[in-house]
């Protein structure tokens, strides 16, 4: 794929942060945190305005991205920051990493379908390769223009200050700020995030921490997977109803599989939190069964169901004060998992969050997606554009993937794979 990078530059804040505000702690959850990116790309079919010259307008376009970015970054002024030894932001405004690129090719070709080999290219910077040091950005955004006029925003945001929900509510408030509405809804309290994470999960002194994921050098590959709203339904009503047979895995030995589901913290609590109180506000949860070929789709669906009727507000009284049992817990059973133990299946939800909201100011996406997760068995589900809708991203190693999209049960339930 032939990109061609037309700048690069720095974005910094348009006013400086306050000197009370220039170091930010990290929550217990943000020390948790993985030193990776939360990567997002936004198509827009036709962004540019056909009643003008293509390439002045998409250079408006991206003087406006970048002046309404710097005064985002005003308000999520830890954006700009750097990271200090796991433990705090100093918002110094370093500033953001902005890219403006050419591709040469049509947007529908890139649309709708996983291409991993694209996806990488319209990104900043590789979201999983380099971890980020105490001098790098933790926020890239890349300006990606079209041969047909459409363009795509690749953004970027450092997984250790910011979780899915956080990236949507930045993104979303980047957005407003460039339609010109700011002014108008400067007073909306979604507008001012909250930065008080550190405050409910206070950080801890956890000496010889380390939570890069290793990475085995195996073929990974991605495909996505939608299911409509009727096969939503379908698949609901079969689980509900113990389907035997149904999506049933037959291994030739018994083996321990445990199911790993990002949970969303913000609602789980008494009150509830707001979704713009930013960082990692999540949790996991492990649903281990004994995979013997005799469980069907309603009993692993109640196994999961279960675990997360367990994250509520009495759970996250107990995080507050854990005193280090979930950690270990946790320690024991990756141990497990590196040693080839145990099988994890891990499962990241983005239902539900803004993305298809976010407008510029030349209309909502034609398309949003995460890229490619270099870790197998990993899958995130992502709402389609009508939203009643699912595309799972499935990451699976090559030899599995070929088994997994061709099962006849899966694809009964399933409108298309790509």
């Amino acid at each position: 794929m032939n990109i061609e990078v037309l700048s690069k530059e720095t974005i910094k804040a348009s006013s400086p942060t306050p000197k009370h505000l220039r170091n930010l702690k990290l929550s217990f959850l943000d020390q948790l945190a993985s030193r990776t990116y939360v990567p997002t790309i936004f198509f827009y079919d036709h962004a540019a305005d056909t009643n003008s010259h293509g390439n002045d307008d998409h250079l408006e376009r991206s003087n406006q991205l970048k002046k309404s970015l710097g005064e985002c970054l005003s308000r999520y002024y830890p954006l700009a920051g750097t990271i200090r030894e796991d433990f705090s932001v100093d918002c110094n405004n370093e500033g953001a990493k902005y890219i403006e690129a050419r591709v040469r090719c049509k947007l529908s070709e890139s649309i709708g379908k996983p291409n991993v080999e694209l996806f990488n290219q319209l990104l900043p910077f590789d979201p999983y390769g380099n971890v980020i040091g105490c001098r790098e950005a933790l926020v890239g955004v890349q300006f990606n223009i079209f041969d047909c006029g459409g363009v795509a925003i690749g953004v970027c945001v450092s997984h250790k200050i910011a979780d899915a929900a956080s990236v949507a509510t930045f993104v979303n408030a980047w957005a407003t700020i460039s339609r010109g509405f700011c002014s108008s809804e400067a007073d909306d309290e979604e507008q001012h995030p909250i930065f008080n994470a550190a405050m409910l999960f206070p950080p801890r002194d956890m000496p010889g921490l380390k939570r890069e994921t290793e990475t085995r050098n195996e073929k990974i590959v991605t495909k996505m997977f939608v299911f409509d709203k009727l096969n939503i339904v379908a698949l609901k009503e079969c689980a509900s109803s113990s389907c035997v047979g149904v999506l049933k895995y037959s291994p030739t030995s018994v083996q321990t599989c445990v199911a790993v589901h990002v949970v969303n913290l913000r609602d789980k609590m008494v009150p509830p939190l707001p979704n713009h109180v930013f960082g990692n506000l999540w949790q996991t949860v492990m649903a281990p069964t004994m995979v013997d070929g005799d469980k069907d789709l309603g009993a692993l669906a109640s196994l999961i169901g279960s675990a997360v009727r367990e994250i509520n507000d009495d759970h996250v009284r107990r995080v507050k004060v854990d005193d280090g049992n979930s950690m270990r817990s946790s320690k024991n059973m990756r141990e497990l998992y590196l040693k080839g133990e145990i099988e994890a299946l891990g499962f990241s939800s983005w239902c539900g969050f803004p993305f298809y909201e976010v407008d510029f100011g030349w209309g909502k996406p034609t398309w949003v997606c995460t890229p490619n997760s270099p870790y197998k068995n990993f899958t995130i589900l992502m709402n389609t554009k009508q939203g009643d809708g699912i595309e799972a991203w499935v990451n699976l190693l090559e030899e599995d993937m070929a088994i997994f999209e061709r099962d006849l049960d899966l694809l009964s339930f399933v409108s298309s794979v790509h």
